[in-house]
This record gives structure tokens, sequence and C-alpha cells, in this order.
């Protein structure tokens, strides 16, 4: 195993071309105040493994693929179970 960071979130989005927005939620008691802080960070990840929104993924740190994109998804933990809408029409 390397000393590249890995992080766990869920994508938000999936519409661009081979990049996901994965949406980093981490919760910790203020130091002064010690109250209970709610946090989230977005970031672009390169996706080789065709994520869907709602995939609990597993992020590591890469080399700057492009600007604003320094991650890839390196596993998908859970897929999201998603089942198809009827419609009106029936």
């Amino acid at each position: 195993m390397n000393k590249r960071r890995r992080l766990t979130g869920v994508v938000t989005s999936n519409k661009m071309m081979k990049t996901v927005v994965v949406e980093i939620k981490r919760t910790y008691r203020h130091p002064l105040y010690r109250k209970v802080v709610h946090a989230s960070n977005r970031v672009k990840a390169h996706d080789e493994l065709n994520c869907q929104i709602g995939d609990v993924v597993q992020i590591v740190e890469s080399q700057p693929i492009s600007r604003e994109k320094a991650w890839v998804v390196e596993t998908v933990i859970k897929r999201e179970r998603r089942t198809e809408d009827a419609g009106v029409g029936e």
C-alpha cells in the first residue's frame, strides 16, 4: 500500500466525460466551542469505472490530470440501486 491519501464519498454528478464529482462529508468537534460541525467538500475525480449518481466510492490522490482534477476513483464500495421509472402514461 502506498502513502497516497484515500477518501470515501458519494458521487453527486457524472455529466462530464470520464469525470465525476464526489462529495466528501466529515464530522468533527470544534476545538474551542465543542460543537459538532458537519463539513463537506466536493472534488472532481477521474472515473474509468462508469460510476452513477449515488454510488459510494473510494478515491485516491494522484498527480494532476487537469486544472481541477487530481483524484482518481479507485473502487466502488456500494452501487446505488436504481429502479426504472414507470412514467405517467400508465
